[in-house]
């Protein structure tokens, strides 16, 4: 059975212990990150939702740079909504800060009716830089 080379941030918030899950599994050179969500670091989510969402991008970076990954490293995002039409501009000013430049990644938005207390969540597929 092959090994999970699990990364977790430096300072990883409840959730991953309360949930049974890892930050993110090295493959190769691809690593999986976990559906990021707007967490305080006791797990409890964010109540204002443009926050919450900075938030998420706040924890996905942390689990990118802990395995030597940016912003730039990701080919594939998936983001989870639960009122996506009214959410959708708080989420697309956080992204299109985090995403300026082309080629932008792939992106899939569901819209979800339930994410454990949250009201979005980001999860990606990135490249893992040989320099890592």
């Amino acid at each position: 059975m092959a090994q999970r080379d699990a990364v977790f941030p430096a300072n990883r918030h409840a959730l991953y212990e309360a949930h049974g899950y890892s930050a993110a599994i090295r493959s190769g050179d691809l690593l999986f990150v976990s559906g990021q969500v707007g967490s305080r670091p006791d797990g409890s989510p964010e109540p204002d939702f443009a926050r919450q969402v900075q938030l998420a991008f706040d924890n996905l970076k942390a689990v990118l740079e802990a395995a030597g990954c940016t912003f730039d490293d990701i080919v594939d995002v998936t983001t989870f909504h639960t009122d996506p039409e009214n959410q959708f501009g708080a989420i697309m000013a956080v992204k299109q800060q985090v995403f300026s430049e082309r080629p932008y990644p792939n992106w899939t938005a569901v819209g979800v009716n339930w994410l454990a207390g949250f009201d979005f969540e980001i999860k990606v597929i990135a490249r893992i830089p040989a320099t890592a």
